[in-house]
């Protein structure tokens, strides 16, 4: 580790990913029964060792079969995997969250068998998410799946979203909970309480994502832009050739690229600029779906819902001639 002392964000980023001593129970896990089931970026230090302790669970398969030599930090994900918010239904999402190996702290529960009484939000504009409509006691599962189709966001986007941020499918903890997505958490502070909570969390995050769609003209963004290694801007930047609108929304959300180092040693740690976010989202999505890159049948879909070339479809805010 470098003799400086890294922000939170990059302490969390270190934590879920480079302190990934084995990228352990941080990639998918060895189901197994049930255990007993319970904000614009980084969590507080309590956080990080609680994701640093998931990153070591021995229950986890090899890593080995995912090669981080093809990461491209250009194409993290296709836009069709990003935005379709069909990948997985409800019922699919609780399968999959009851077959991850969860060992929970803080006498929470396992996500699983979280349950949380949600608040109705309006909708949010031409392009952007749909209402959601609150309700008493609703799963994890559940939340998950209409903030997916309200916000246009592939639910399993946000479940390695969860991960990569709190390793809440395998280490759930309170503090985990509370800044379950990252949501309003900047890098040199803790994260702001008004957006803390599982709900919360999730919500803002997927609006976030379609803000970032909606209105793309921001740091990062298709074409060729320089993308940093760490928070120390000693660490240095390399330029990243941006392909797609999702990818962008990626490093706008977190944004940091893997060095060299931590891609060479995505199943141990790198050195004191390395960061693992983006690198470990892409591991985390191709080792428990499908090929993160993969584009099906892109040009059969509505150019609202293709981002193939960059926003295919915006629907001007109209302004009043009287």
């Amino acid at each position: 580790m470098s003799s400086f002392a890294l922000p939170r964000r990059s302490l969390r980023i270190l934590a879920t990913g480079v302190a990934l001593v084995g990228l352990a129970a941080t990639l998918i896990a060895v189901p197994a029964p049930p255990a007993t089931a319970a904000a614009s970026t980084a969590a507080s230090a309590a956080a990080s060792a609680d994701a640093a302790t998931a990153a070591t669970d021995p229950d986890s398969s090899d890593p080995a079969r995912i090669d981080p030599e093809t990461f491209d930090p250009g194409l993290i994900i296709s836009d069709y995997n990003f935005f379709n918010p069909d990948a997985l239904t409800e019922s699919g999402i609780q399968d999959f969250l009851e077959q991850r190996s969860c060992r929970p702290s803080d006498g929470v529960p396992c996500l699983w068998e979280f349950r949380e009484t949600t608040t109705s939000q309006p909708a949010k504009g031409d392009g952007h998410c749909l209402p959601y409509t609150g309700a008493e006691n609703e799963t994890a599962a559940r939340i998950i799946a209409k903030i997916a189709t309200a916000c246009t966001i592939s639910p399993e986007v946000l479940l390695v979203l969860l991960q990569k941020e709190q390793s809440l499918l395998t280490r759930p903890s309170a503090s985990g909970y509370l800044r379950a997505t990252g949501y309003g958490c900047p890098d040199t502070a803790d994260c702001d309480a008004q957006y803390f909570g599982f709900f919360n969390q999730v919500y803002n995050a997927a609006w976030q994502f379609r803000q970032y769609t909606q209105e793309p003209d921001r740091a990062f963004q298709i074409g060729s832009v320089d993308v940093g290694f760490n928070p120390n801007a000693e660490c240095g930047a390399a330029a990243v050739a941006i392909k797609n609108q999702a990818t962008a929304n990626l490093y706008n959300y977190t944004p940091y690229q893997p060095n060299p180092v931590a891609v060479a040693n995505a199943g141990d740690e790198g050195d004191g600029c390395s960061t693992y976010g983006n690198l470990n989202f892409w591991l985390f999505y191709n080792d428990w779906f499908t090929d993160s890159t993969l584009e099906p049948f892109s040009v059969l879909f509505d150019d609202c819902l293709n981002y193939v070339g960059g926003q295919g479809c915006r629907v001007p805010t109209l302004i009043p001639t009287s």
